[in-house]
């Protein structure tokens, strides 16, 4: 796979982190512009969580009947109409509902670069590609808190959405330019009428199902970390929001390297054998975080280590249970891509809606709901593990 073809995919990849990401500094200046608290701003993110959900059901089977171009083509476009639908918003109503259809077009990228990849690359070399693409999707998180905190200062909190807008039109054109079908030549396009069925097929599947909810518990944790982190970080502790985009950085810094260090890793040992055991350490640095999060409520500096732990963790877990889920697909690869975001999603939205309503002016809330995901992540990959130990005895 080309650097050119690589840089693509990590940008399409890269718009549902940015697009999260790149506004989470103007929480508090989102409460101060629309007249309301922090805790209603964060409906926004759950409104973008569940259009992120529902929006790559529909991109899946598109993908897989009419090819990966079309459908990304027509979702890029809608992300950018959407975005300068959210820095024009007069309400936040207004600006819920076009986060909600910013993330209709953005899940269009994730979806289809996952399936590409399939399209290309055998499952070892999908779970190393995946994980490059970690690389390029991870200077979102890195620089884009950062930069919305300058922009936010400098420009107000509509050139946020302004510069979404511009950085999806750029995308608009590489693609155009530069993607090529990727469809397996050969292989009959799957109607539309057919795509509940497939659906239900890979619902039916353990091993798909398996590794699709591991990976998507594990999501689940970071998303928990990513709604309640502005308030954690800026009202709580009083991290100044320019602060607050660096400790944000690092910790995706954290994830970047996990996921090239996990590249090589996959190369000796294997996805499905790096899989369970890194969900066991997410899970043990997340029991950790929570009992400092219960003892020592006032301190924030002794959180960082083990929050820095959970989330780079997922640098291995994420790219590994999307490759196991993904293999074998072949020409139904975006249907699994779209279920498999689908349950990522599906399930972040909740767990992020749920931090917000238990808020109870502490840290806690957000330790908790990391651990369970992570509990839950490796309860998955256990059962997985175990299912495919009896099928193989049988």
């Amino acid at each position: 796979m080309t650097l050119r073809l690589l840089l693509i995919l990590g940008a399409l990849t890269a718009f549902g982190p940015l697009a999260i990401d790149f506004y989470l500094p103007a929480f508090p200046a989102l409460a101060r512009a629309f007249g309301t608290d922090v805790d209603q701003v964060q409906l926004s993110l759950s409104a973008y969580f569940v259009g992120i959900a529902l929006g790559q059901l529909i991109y899946g089977p598109l993908a897989d009947r009419f090819g990966r171009r079309p459908p990304l083509l027509a979702g890029i476009t809608l992300f950018t109409l959407a975005s300068l639908g959210c820095a024009l918003a007069p309400s936040l109503d207004w600006l819920i509902g076009a986060r909600f259809v910013q993330a209709l077009g953005g899940c269009a990228g994730m979806v289809i670069a996952r399936a590409v990849v399939r399209d290309l690359c055998d499952p070892l070399n999908t779970a190393r590609v995946f994980s490059q693409l970690m690389l390029v999707m991870g200077v979102a998180p890195i620089l884009a808190p950062a930069a919305g905190g300058l922009m936010l200062q400098v420009l107000g909190w509509q050139s946020i959405f302004i510069g979404l807008a511009l950085f999806s039109a750029l995308c608009l054109l590489a693609v155009w330019l530069w993607l090529p079908e990727s469809f397996p030549a050969g292989e009959v396009p799957a109607p539309l009428s057919g795509a509940f069925a497939h659906y239900r097929r890979l619902l039916g599947e353990g091993e798909f199902m398996g590794h699709a909810l591991t990976g998507a518990f594990a999501m689940a944790g970071m998303f928990a970390y990513i709604t309640a982190s502005p308030f954690v970080f800026i009202e709580l502790y009083g991290i100044s929001e320019s602060s607050y985009g660096w400790l944000f950085g690092a910790n995706a810094a954290g994830f970047i390297l996990m996921a090239q260090v996990n590249a090589q890793l996959v190369r000796r040992h294997g996805p499905a054998f790096l899989l369970p055991r890194t969900v066991a350490a997410y899970l043990l640095f997340a029991a950790v975080l929570v009992a400092l999060t219960w003892s020592q409520r006032a301190s924030f500096w002794p959180l960082l280590p083990p929050l820095f732990i959970c989330l780079a963790s997922l640098g291995c877990i994420i790219p590994n249970a999307s490759a196991c889920a993904m293999a074998g697909q072949a020409s139904h690869a975006g249907s699994a891509s779209a279920l498999l975001g689908f349950l990522q999603f599906g399930i972040a939205a909740p767990v992020a809606a749920l931090v917000a309503f238990f808020h109870d002016g502490s840290a806690l809330p957000m330790s908790l709901a990391i651990a369970l995901c992570a509990a839950a992540s490796l309860l998955a990959a256990l059962l997985t593990l175990w299912r495919a130990a009896r099928t193989a005895t049988v």
